[in-house]
């Protein structure tokens, strides 16, 4: 049974940091892509980052480059995203997710083309 995990959530003031990370187990991780997604209320799942499964490409939303950082330990099963100079409108429930080999920008920005989703983590960014 493949889960992921997600945590690291929580409540930071606008110019603050936060690291999510995600614990993956039931997958032979280092075969997959991992990305990270989020939606804020009454809107569309969105994607914010990725890192292909062999750790030498990491992709973003244009939204988050040079604020986020995604990185990945193959030997931990685990997946983080180094979140610094937090805004407002980056508050949405963050999701981890796991795609076999997805390669090419235009696949790993997908929702549909992750398999496996975490249940979430909230992030709260305060002005």
């Amino acid at each position: 049974q493949v889960q992921l995990v997600e945590s690291g959530g929580g409540l930071v003031q606008a110019g603050g940091s936060l690291r999510l990370s995600c614990l993956a187990s039931g997958l032979t991780f280092s075969t997959y892509t991992m990305g990270w997604f989020r939606q804020a209320p009454g809107k569309e799942r969105m994607f914010v980052a990725a890192i292909s499964w062999s750790n030498d490409s990491t992709y973003y939303a244009d939204s988050v480059k040079g604020r986020f950082t995604i990185s990945r330990d193959n030997a931990k099963n685990t997946v983080y995203l180094q979140m610094n100079s937090l805004k407002p409108e980056d508050t949405a429930v963050y999701y981890c997710a796991a795609g076999p080999r997805v390669r090419g920008f235009s696949a790993i920005v997908r929702v549909t083309s992750y398999k496996y989703w975490g249940q979430g983590t909230q992030v709260t960014v305060s002005s």
